[in-house]
Formats: structure tokens, sequence, C-alpha cells
């Protein structure tokens, strides 16, 4: 099974290559995805869970990546916060519309351990990407999905969370920050 590899890694910092088209269906393609899985399921953070993985972050510096919900296993998926999101594939992912209105948005990283940190991000954002079958689509997202949509073609382009944000907090320092953010 591959793993995530450490912050330093070479193919988080380059910009990754595109899958040529007749390539996606193909076994090395299927197994990259599988391996993608495993390591998203593989993650283990305090409370959190991973919800997306790009290929960069297995060694593997090819533009793809992918949304799973992992909220969606627990027990209270019912109560999950944020909403349950889909899951996804997305192959040579292009962002094709990012909205004016921007946010600051706190975000984490499988490669990025223990530091989260605050990133302004487009609140709406439109990609089109092609799925594990070779089929092309195009996706809207807001909120959530938009924040992963920009993160993870981040990676694709060699660009780290730590490179764009604004704040970074350390484990000790979030809880802090959660009880500060409820009380306004």
């Amino acid at each position: 099974m591959a793993k995530l590899v450490p912050q330093t890694h070479p193919a988080l910092h380059a910009i990754a290559e595109e899958v040529p088209v007749e390539d996606i269906t193909s076994p090395r393609i299927q197994k990259i995805l599988k391996d993608m899985r495993a390591a998203l399921h593989s993650y283990k953070a305090a409370e959190y869970v991973g919800l997306a993985i790009a290929a960069p972050q297995i060694g593997v510096p090819l533009r793809i990546f992918l949304v799973e919900d992992l909220q969606k296993k627990k027990k209270d998926a019912a109560k999950a916060d944020p909403p349950h999101l889909p899951s996804l594939v997305a192959i040579n992912p292009r962002i094709l519309r990012l909205s004016k209105k921007k946010q600051l948005m706190h975000e984490g990283c499988l490669s990025v351990k223990d530091v989260y940190g605050g990133v302004t991000r487009s609140t709406h954002a439109t990609i089109r990407a092609y799925d594990e079958r070779g089929t092309p689509y195009e996706r809207g997202a807001s909120g959530l999905l938009a924040q992963i949509f920009q993160h993870e073609v981040d990676h694709l382009d060699g660009i780290l969370f730590v490179d764009r944000a604004e704040e970074i907090l350390h484990p000790e320092e979030i809880a802090t920050h959660r009880r500060a953010q409820t009380a306004v």
C-alpha cells in the first residue's frame, strides 16, 4: 500500500503531469486511485478525518485527486458537521471559474502533520475533469467542496496550504482558537 509522503517530498513541490486520457482506465491509474483511497483511509490525526487526497501526496506526480467523505463511515454520520460531501475522482482537473467572493477558511492537510491554518479561498469554484472511467465532467461547488477543489488543485501545482496560509495553528492552539470562535 502506498503511504503519505513527508512534506519535504519533491512530488509535493512540483507541477504534476497530466494523465493521457487513453491511460485513465489502465491498471496503473486504477491502482494509483486504489492506493490513494487506502492512504486517505489510513490517515489519523486527533479527531480529524481526511476528506480528499491528491496523487502527489503518495509521491505520484500526476494530476489526480479524489474526494471521499470518511464522516459517512462513522456511526454518528447523521450529526456530521459539515454535511456529507460527494465522492468523486478528478483526473486532469482544471478550475474553470472561481467566485470573486472570498473568505478566510481554515484547513489542514494530510501532508503537513499537526498544522492547521487560515487560507483565503473563493467561496465557489467550478472544475472540469475526467472521472475514473475517462468520462469528462464539470462540477460546481460552494463552501467546503469549493475549498477542497482549490486545495487539491494547489497540490497538483506544487503548492501546499502553508504556502498560502495567513495564519498557522498548531494542535495546542486549535482548542483555544475554537473557543474564541464559538464565544463570538
